[in-house]
This record gives C-alpha cells, sequence and structure tokens, in this order.
C-alpha cells in the first residue's frame, strides 16, 4: 500500500482559499498526481484544501471523501514565552519545547502541562484512530506501532490536508513524536509526502517514508516554492521571525 500526504497549496488564511501562487502550485500538483492508479483521494474539509485537490479530481475524472479528522490540527495552547497568548502546538520558540525533553519523546510527550491542559493528546489520538480506523478498512490493523496485514495490497491512497495534521499522521507512522515534525520539519505548499508499506514477513508490516515534502513539480516548472510553514534564515532577514 502506498499513502501519499499533500498539503494544500500557497494559503490565503483569510478566505480559507489559495493564494494565485496556490493557484498555480495546485495546477502543477494535479499534473503529477492525475495520472497516478489512485484507490481513493480523502480530504480535509477546509477550503484551502479542497481548492488544492479540486484540479487533480477534475484531470483524474474522480471525487473524493471529505473526513473532519483530516482538517488542521489546531489545538489552541499557550505559548510559554507569551504569557495570555494562545498558538497552535507548532509554534513554540525552540528554546521553550526543547527545554522539557518530555517533548520529544514518543511515549511521553504528552505529559507537557500545557498540551494536558488543552487536552492536545486527547485530539491525537483522535486523528490517529480515525485513521487507523480507514486503514484497517483498506487491510492493514495497526497492533502496537505495527500493522497487521489482513489483506494485502497495492493500493494507493492520497489525502489532501494540512501542515499539522499530516506531521499528526507521519509521526504515527514513523513512531515518534509530534514535536520533533512540527518544528523540524517544513512541508511546503503542495508538497508530497510518501509511505509504503513493508511486509517483511507474512502478515506484519510497517511504513517507511521514501519522500517527505517532495516538490519536484515545482520545480519541473521552474518555480520556487512558496515559504509558507518556514520562519527567516537569518534574524531580521523578513518579517518572519516570531
Amino acid at each position: 500500500m502506498k499513502l501519499l500526504l499533500i498539503r494544500h497549496g500557497d494559503p490565503d488564511y483569510e478566505l480559507d482559499n489559495l493564494t494565485p501562487a496556490g493557484k498555480l502550485e495546485a495546477q502543477y500538483l494535479a499534473e503529477r498526481i492525475a495520472p497516478m492508479p489512485v484507490t481513493q483521494y480523502y480530504l480535509s474539509p477546509l477550503g484551502r484544501a479542497q481548492a488544492t485537490a479540486a484540479p487533480t479530481l477534475k484531470a483524474a475524472g474522480r471525487e473524493g471523501v471529505t473526513f473532519d479528522w483530516l482538517q488542521e490540527f489546531s489545538i489552541p495552547v499557550a505559548r510559554p514565552d507569551l504569557e495570555g497568548m494562545s498558538t497552535v502546538p507548532w509554534d513554540w520558540l525552540p528554546q521553550d519545547w526543547l527545554a522539557d525533553p518530555r517533548l520529544r519523546s514518543p511515549e511521553h510527550w504528552k505529559e507537557n502541562e500545557i498540551f494536558r491542559a488543552a487536552h492536545v493528546g486527547e485530539e491525537y489520538d483522535k486523528v490517529v484512530n480515525a485513521f487507523d480506523a480507514l486503514l484497517a478498512e483498506h487491510g492493514y490493523e495497526r497492533d502496537g506501532e505495527l500493522y497487521r496485514v489482513r489483506r494485502a495490497n497495492t493500493e494507493t491512497l492520497v489525502f489532501f490536508c494540512h501542515l499539522g495534521v499530516a506531521c499528526v499522521i507521519l509521526s504515527h507512522l514513523l513512531c515518534c513524536s509530534p514535536m520533533n515534525l512540527w518544528h523540524n520539519v517544513a512541508l511546503l505548499p503542495t508538497s508530497v509526502t510518501i509511505l509504503n508499506s513493508e511486509e517483511r514477513r507474512p502478515g506484519t508490516a510497517i511504513f517507511r517514508a521514501s519522500a517527505i515534502g517532495d516538490i519536484s513539480h515545482l520545480y519541473a516548472h521552474q518555480t520556487e516554492p512558496s515559504f509558507a510553514c518556514r520562519f527567516c534564515e537569518i534574524y531580521g532577514n523578513g518579517d518572519r521571525i516570531d
């Protein structure tokens, strides 16, 4: 089985849609994804993800299935360095989240006091449980950190979603803390993350990533990726510092 996690194009968050650059990115993405032998497309209900999927679905002559649990993982949490300010779990300063070793642990990241107060762990579990229920329908049933293969197949499932929730799913599949992915991996607009099942012994599988955040479809059109989700390379070199 192959899984593709696709982030939406360059976003206009105010309108929950795509910018002109994002719409062009979505067209280039469609050239790449639509010819693939995709078993099913799954979509976030948010406008920017739906708009990103639209050119691919049109080119492929297909329809997608929308799931609420694929929407962005925007759980409000307190930001440690700014009293009274709420943010999302992937928007802490490095010196704050790295100060708590539990946040880097697959077993203990949910124990952080701010996360516990905001029920981040419970919301994470809702997403990954829904994701596992879907994989079970396609023949792969979660058992601890492995998957039991009830119906081996080479299906391809495509998920049009968002940075935060894609990192949630990716952390679940790779058995690591989502904090490492939220803060150390930039899934740029329309990037494609690819995972394949590996069944090295009959009936037992894991998923291995062969690409994380791939944007080769943009480079094929000599198009630089949008900057969304990154911060400036040098302090003060731009307005993305905080």
